[in-house]
């Protein structure tokens, strides 16, 4: 459907999601998403995005070792306000994968797979950009990034001016349109398992 190539290449995140089993809307309830879900939700791919998807991965296993992680059952607590920067956007993905949920998240049936209040905002933990727990048995971890370490190509600045002029060509879109999506491409390919992008810290119970 026209996605670059290396989307396909990211790290895919398996899941099992009880409501999805007991609705028979995946088998055994295993979802496995792509870095392209986490686009389609977005509506576009950034390095915020790459690199909260990464977050998340990351977080995700370091609270369940080699065990699938169960949708439904971490609470996402983010740092910022929801209409603080890049919050919004990144509490979507987190959403996507965890199934952490607000005030309008899904209801549950006859008191199970309730999604609501599972995902808050402002707790203004220093240094950290979300903090994910465990229901069930407490397991807590913070998880941050510094995507300084993966800068934009040296010709960003003006290929990002020609390509926001008024009557800019096809050549200047398309040449910014890759130079951007080229950062996005190292942060998950070639930085997928980097610990100096994207930072993981258990929390003492």
């Amino acid at each position: 459907m026209g996605f670059p190539s290396f989307f396909s290449e990211a790290p895919r995140i398996t899941l099992r999601d009880p409501l999805a089993a007991f609705l028979g809307a995946a088998e055994g309830g295993l979802i496995e998403y792509s870095y392209t879900d986490a686009v389609r939700l977005a509506g576009h791919s950034c390095p915020t995005v790459a690199g909260t998807w990464l977050m998340a991965r990351a977080g995700l296993a370091a609270l369940h070792g080699d065990e699938v992680p169960e949708r439904g059952a971490i609470e996402v607590s983010m740092s910022g306000w929801e209409d603080e920067g890049t919050t919004g956007v990144m509490a979507q993905v987190f959403t996507l994968l965890t199934g952490a949920a607000a005030e309008n998240g899904f209801h549950g049936i006859g008191g199970r797979f309730d999604r609501r209040h599972l995902l808050r905002y402002g707790s203004g933990e220093p240094g950290t950009v979300a903090r994910l727990s465990r229901r069930g048995n407490g397991a807590t971890v913070d998880v941050s990034m510094d995507l300084s370490g993966v800068p934009f190509a040296p010709d960003m600045r003006p290929l990002m001016m020609r390509a926001m002029a008024a009557g800019a060509d096809e050549d200047d879109l398309v040449a910014f349109g890759a130079a951007w999506q080229d950062r996005v491409r190292r942060i998950l390919i070639d930085h997928a398992d980097d610990p100096a992008l994207i930072r993981v810290l258990p929390v003492a119970a």
